[in-house]
């Protein structure tokens, strides 16, 4: 079974995640959208080669020169299909949802899936 949650409270989780941001970071997010969509599309995930997703960013991160005349807005996706099927309870929803913006915005300003996973490490294997 699947932990569904209400729309609003999922989109709730959403707002904690960025607004538990220190202010230098949640003030240069910028115009980057940040979305909830049920599931990734074949091509999403093709585009990173993964067979689940439970965010992707797309767009130039904020470390690349020329950032700020991106043609494209960044933008953040939060697949609440992938992660409902994943994590069963309210709680280990909620951890997650507020892991995976922190993740994807981590990626809006550069910083790999390499990095993000030595740090965790560093912090203890989170």
């Amino acid at each position: 079974m699947d932990a569904r949650v209400e729309d609003e409270t999922f989109e709730d989780w959403v707002a904690e995640a960025i607004d538990a941001l220190p202010d230098q970071f949640r003030e240069r997010l910028g115009s980057v959208a940040i979305v909830i969509e049920e599931w990734p599309t074949q091509e999403q995930l093709a585009s990173v080669g993964a067979y689940g997703l439970y965010g992707l960013y797309s767009g130039v991160p904020r470390n690349r020169l020329g950032a700020d005349w991106a043609q494209t807005p960044s933008r953040i996706t939060i697949f609440r299909g992938t992660l409902e099927r994943q994590f069963r309870t309210p709680e280990a929803l909620r951890a997650k949802v507020i892991d995976t913006v922190h993740h994807e915005i981590a990626h809006h300003f550069g910083i790999s899936d390499e990095r993000l996973h030595e740090l965790a490490e560093e912090r203890g294997g989170r």
